[in-house]
């Protein structure tokens, strides 16, 4: 290898491991909240009092849920993810479409100055009504997991194009581990005086340290894409349709009309509700038939997290060049159905593990090869509006599963829930023997 492909070589890596960095510390500032759902809960409930709007919002909820404290918590939790969700849908092909336009560095730096504007929001959050606005900017702004993937689709070859995406996978998977455990950690700490019955609209809250602790990451996220990270997309390659500068997400949507492209949409949309509905209720499911504690929780999402970042770390990047994204993400699905299964079933720890061990592989499998096939069924000028609108289903799923789920677990039973999800994906398998062929790129010269 001569010295140009070394230095390219060399380049490859340097934005790999940037483009990890920054999904990683973006999942775990956004994660960090997670286990705080109950808490602020009752602390916002108490300051907005009878009659408001959380007022109303919760005995909707008790109605739902049959008054039960635990189902009321998590519906208000998938409530606030399902809103942020919401917005991710319908931004992240607004952010994928500029970065085709502009390039990924600045909207990677408009997106990560808006993340942090939300963390200050929740810092100063006395009220409600300005922790939802937090949560509502921090949706809007989440369009950097689509640019960071059109960062990797632009610095790897059609053959690589898995191995990068699974980088992509392996950040957000551990930062889904290290986030929460941080939220339960920082929210016992005292760094600032805060008096919990101000009725100020914006005040420090119980919530603040956490908070503090998400802006720091999103600025160290900042400082590092501003100082360390290159532009990555070709001057040759940038979008100039029209289409790309709309903002109506369902019509940036038809201009992706390349064969596979919607097929694959579809495909990630359906995997990924059954998906989330499962991972949603599975802390349900934990609690009620063993009995688990936090610790016990924490101990199961990690085993999870580490099956994932192990998988798409090492064994994506071997099986996809060599046995092609289609067939591994078909293993993937197939993989995910008994994993369902063996959870809906468990009657001791041992089998539920065994079901989080499928699950885990046949996730870790799927995304990162959904993701690619994407990217090369996609032209190099729109790869980052083709990376958004994928994500955008991502956000999608994530907003309307962890409802779905939680409405069929608490109106029929857990088994249910669990033969449901195992049914559903079984449209997504069948979907994905239809995908077409991926076109082979020609080699370059320094390869």
């Amino acid at each position: 290898m001569d010295t140009n492909s070394q230095a390219a070589d060399s380049g490859k890596r340097s934005i790999l491991g940037l483009v990890f960095l920054t999904v990683f510390l973006d999942i775990v500032g956004f994660s960090i909240i997670f286990p705080l759902f109950p808490d602020l809960l009752d602390h916002y409930l108490a300051l907005s009092g009878e009659g408001s709007f959380l007022a109303n919002l919760v005995a909707k909820l008790e109605e739902i849920s049959g008054g039960e404290k635990t189902a009321v918590v998590t519906l208000f939790g998938g409530l606030l993810g399902s809103v942020y969700g919401l917005l991710q849908f319908l931004f992240a092909t607004v952010w994928g479409g500029l970065s085709d336009r502009i390039g990924r560095r600045p909207t990677l730096l408009v997106t990560l100055v808006g993340t942090a504007l939300s963390y200050v929001l929740w810092i100063f959050a006395g009220s409600f009504a300005v922790l939802i606005a937090a949560r509502v900017l921090g949706g809007i702004m989440a369009g950097n997991i689509s640019t960071a993937s059109a960062a990797v689709a632009d610095t790897t070859t059609a053959a690589d194009r898995a191995k990068g995406m699974g980088i992509v996978g392996m950040a957000i998977g551990l930062g889904f581990i290290l986030g929460p455990a941080i939220g339960g950690l920082t929210m016992g700490l005292e760094l600032f005086d805060v008096d919990t019955a101000t009725g100020s609209m914006f005040a420090l809250n119980p919530f603040s340290v956490p908070a503090f602790f998400s802006l720091i990451l999103a600025l160290l996220n900042l400082l590092w894409v501003a100082t360390k990270f290159q532009e990555t997309l070709p001057k040759s390659t940038k979008a100039k349709t029209e289409s790309s500068r709309s903002l109506n997400p369902f019509g940036r949507l038809k201009t992706l009309n390349f064969p596979g492209v919607v097929r694959i949409n579809f495909i990630y949309l359906l995997y990924l509700i059954a998906f989330a509905a499962i991972e949603f209720t599975l802390t349900f499911l934990a609690k009620e038939r063993f009995d688990y504690k936090p610790m016990d929780m924490a101990k199961m999402f990690i085993f999870v997290g580490f099956i994932i970042a192990l998988v798409q770390g090492g064994f994506v990047r071997r099986l996809a060049p060599k046995y092609g994204e289609r067939l591994v993400a078909r293993i993937g699905m197939l993989c995910t159905v008994p994993g369902f299964l063996l959870i809906g079933g468990a009657d001791t720890t041992g089998i539920l593990y065994a079901g989080l061990a499928f699950m885990a592989v046949g996730s870790a499998l799927v995304m990162p090869c959904l993701s690619a096939l994407v990217s090369r069924y996609t032209p190099p000028d729109r790869q980052g509006l083709a990376l958004g609108a994928f994500r955008s289903m991502g956000s999608l799923s994530r907003a309307a599963g962890p409802i779905l789920g939680a409405l069929v677990y608490w109106k029929f039973d857990s088994e249910s829930a669990y033969r449901a999800g195992a049914l559903l994906l079984l449209v997504p398998i069948f979907l994905a023997f239809g995908l077409p062929a991926v076109q082979k790129e020609e080699p370059t010269e320094a390869e």
